[in-house]
């Protein structure tokens, strides 16, 4: 390839990367304690404030961002439809849902074992929506996202009625609703986790795009496609399941991420992960970041800001792909 081609992806992932470095000192740098950026050496109060809360926040934000994210691009490679994702696919409210039943059968288990636990009901609830989506005519695309928005109600229901019958709903609306105000040091790192799954999902970027395909073209291309389809499940709980159980349910960033990325650069998985990443870290930090300042000193949870600033995105596509019909 020519330096010439190469010219406006390096300036595009030049100018990328120093927007997200922007957003992470604004992150760092917003809150309602001061923390004069410029004094961190010669003042140990505010060096404590970025160790322990502003720093573990912004990383927090980062990992379930770029995760999510991911998540959102593999499930749409395995269903075969643009318009799915955790939050609306059943897998994020399965993972709110294993949260509490180990919640009630188990009050003082870990947060590790909440996880795994969540990681399990996501595995077996994203398992279901996809062999059913499967069957749905391919012909009618917008069947899929509506029958997982009723799909994820159904389960969000029961959940909240466990936890009704329980008199815990205030406890289910911590999962329900992302929010990165009690993200503190020793209570994030497990998102690291996220990171290592998006490595592996690097990992079997050629094979997820094959995927794209269909199982008849992939066995044909020699794919394992049963091997494959429990890879992508896989990572898809697992990466949910940690931002469910750390953060909360912060729906649309692997929905919109994905769509405005293969708009722009296709539907190559390999060439455009690391953009969709990029783009979910970035997105998921700014809706912070204004969740934090549109109300000052008060906080608006990122889930809410992401759901307006998501719904937006989705309708958007929505049209827009009816526009193109």
């Amino acid at each position: 390839m020519s330096a010439r081609a190469l010219q406006p992806s390096l300036r595009t992932g030049t100018i990328a990367g120093l927007g997200l470095a922007v957003l992470f000192v604004l992150s760092l740098a917003v809150g309602v304690s001061p923390m004069p950026l410029g004094r961190l050496l010669s003042d140990p109060e505010a060096l404590q404030l970025l160790l322990v809360s502003r720093l573990p926040r912004t990383l927090a934000a980062i990992l379930s961002g770029a995760g999510l994210a991911i998540a959102g691009l593999i499930m749409q490679t395995l269903a075969r439809n643009r318009f799915v994702e955790p939050a609306t696919a059943g897998t994020a409210q399965s993972a709110e849902l294993g949260i509490l039943l180990v919640t009630l059968l188990f009050p003082a288990a870990a947060l590790p074992v909440k996880t795994l636990v969540a990681g399990g009901a996501a595995l077996l609830g994203t398992s279901i929506f996809l062999a059913t989506a499967h069957r749905l005519p391919p012909a009618q695309p917008f069947l899929v996202p509506l029958f997982g928005i009723v799909y994820g109600g159904v389960i969000g229901a029961a959940a909240t009625y466990a936890a009704w019958q329980a008199d815990l709903l205030q406890f289910l609306a911590v999962w329900t609703n992302g929010d990165f105000s009690g993200v503190l040091r020793g209570r994030y790192e497990l998102l690291w986790v996220a990171a290592v799954m998006v490595a592996i999902a690097w990992f079997v970027a050629d094979r997820l795009t094959i995927m794209a395909l269909g199982r008849e073209a992939s066995i044909g291309l020699g794919i394992d496609y049963a091997r494959m389809m429990q890879i992508g499940l896989v990572l898809v709980s697992v990466i949910t399941a940690l931002a469910v159980a750390v953060v909360g349910m912060i729906p649309f960033v692997g929905l919109a991420v994905p769509n405005i990325v293969s708009r722009l650069m296709g539907d190559n998985v390999r060439g455009t992960l690391g953009w969709v990443a990029a783009g979910g870290a970035g997105l998921v930090l700014a809706c912070d970041i204004v969740g934090r300042l549109i109300r000052y000193p008060y906080e608006i949870p990122v889930g809410t800001v992401m759901g307006v600033v998501g719904g937006a995105i989705f309708l958007w596509l929505l049209f827009r792909r009816g526009a193109h019909a």
